[in-house]
């Protein structure tokens, strides 16, 4: 069976196509500034990789770019779209809808209601999908939630301390994200411990970023809660922030509640506390330059990280591995490095030579060592189509 995975952004699609349940990667692609003049298009298919740029106006112009060029060329994957078995959708948030299910108009309905939860995800998503149906009713839609991997966490530790009935009528509790992302990181990385019982500590870092406490496969806590801007520190997201402190500036600047909180979903995080850039990339760079707000967002971002790492090892009592994946957790030195110090307390000691340049799969805990360290590549796409197959075949 042909699935197609679709992992949207605001602005961004990328996607996937497995020939499952081999897991076979038959091709690839990434578009970029969606709705731009000009968007940016890469596809690779029989290990032949293509760069475009062309003007993307939407999501369903993406997909339809997608399949267009899965069907075309010497030996497609694709001979036509009807191959496909089905489309999965790396999903973000339906409330109470979660799980892997069919896209049908009850969740497209619910995604829509609750889109002030993942503004940036559920409305371009929404619209694919229904874009999708219309132009190709006979294939298969499927949404794989982010949130159905925190399910198993205790309802007690997914709760706020605000009136009870705020949950059952508003959907108000501590949701977690990166569902697909921590699945894969906990399974690969039992893999790699021979343990299916182990205890680890997920920590998916990247433009968006969120801290995980899994045992034997299954979620114990999240960082993130009720949105995806809370937890750490994110790209341009706020994180974790008093609520109390949103009066305060709105009676001081005059500004609407809606402008507000914009500012905290598009200028936080460690753009706001740099002011120079939302990328570690550039803040790195920065900070070795002398930059004294690059150097104290990067000390904030590895504070927040530890804290919610020295919390979850609480929780789980121990870990057997602590994980780091994402562009920030699989690529930065110095991030692993400092937020490893940390954790001396807990028994954890890295290996200096074997962190720095590690950016493949790869272990780099020292002799002795209480538990290990590991940077593991994560893949969203291979758990979607699993878990894609897994409902079709039903």
């Amino acid at each position: 069976m042909k699935i197609l995975v679709a992992n949207l952004g605001s602005t961004s699609f990328k996607y996937r196509l497995y020939d499952m349940p081999g897991a076979e990667q038959c091709g690839r692609g990434a578009i970029d500034r969606i709705g731009d003049a000009t968007s940016s298009c890469l596809v690779e298919v029989n290990g032949q990789t293509t760069t475009t740029e062309s003007h993307v106006p939407d999501h369903a112009a993406a997909v339809a770019m997608c399949l267009t060029q899965l069907t075309e060329g010497d030996a497609p994957p694709l001979a036509d779209a009807s191959e496909l078995g089905g489309i999965g959708f790396k999903a973000v948030f339906a409330g109470e809808l979660s799980g892997v299910r069919g896209v049908d108009d009850a969740l497209l309905a619910e995604m829509e209601r609750l889109a002030d939860v993942a503004p940036a995800h559920n409305p371009p998503y929404v619209r694919a999908m229904r874009q999708l149906r219309e132009a190709f009713p006979s294939i298969p839609l499927v949404a794989a939630l982010e949130t159905g991997f925190h399910e198993t966490i205790d309802p007690a530790d997914r709760l706020y301390a605000c009136p009870f009935d705020w949950q059952a009528d508003h959907a108000v509790k501590r949701w977690g994200f990166h569902g697909a992302s921590h699945r894969y990181i906990g399974t690969r990385t039992a893999e790699l411990l021979g343990n299916p019982n182990a205890k680890v500590i997920s920590c998916h870092l990247g433009g968006s970023s969120s801290v995980c406490a899994i045992e034997a496969g299954e979620s114990r806590a999240a960082s993130m809660g009720m949105t995806p801007q809370t937890g750490l520190p994110q790209s341009n997201r706020v994180g974790d922030f008093d609520p109390f402190a949103l009066p305060i500036v709105m009676k001081a600047t005059g500004k609407s509640l809606d402008e507000v909180l914009g500012e905290l979903a598009s200028g936080g995080g460690l753009l706001g506390i740099s002011g120079l850039s939302n990328d570690l990339r550039d803040l790195e760079e920065a900070a070795e330059n002398g930059h004294e707000r690059a150097e104290l967002a990067i000390r904030h971002f590895v504070g927040q990280v530890t804290h919610y790492v020295g919390g979850f090892l609480a929780r789980l009592g121990g870990a057997d591995a602590i994980v780091f994946t994402g562009g920030i957790g699989e690529n930065s030195e110095r991030i692993r490095r400092e937020v490893c110090e940390k954790l001396g307390f807990a028994g954890f000691r890295f290996d200096a030579a074997r962190n720095a340049g590690l950016r493949t799969e790869g272990a780099f805990h020292a002799d002795g060592s209480h538990g290990q360290l590991w940077v593991v590549p994560t893949n969203e796409e291979l758990v979607v189509a699993r878990q894609t197959h897994e409902l079709l075949s039903k």
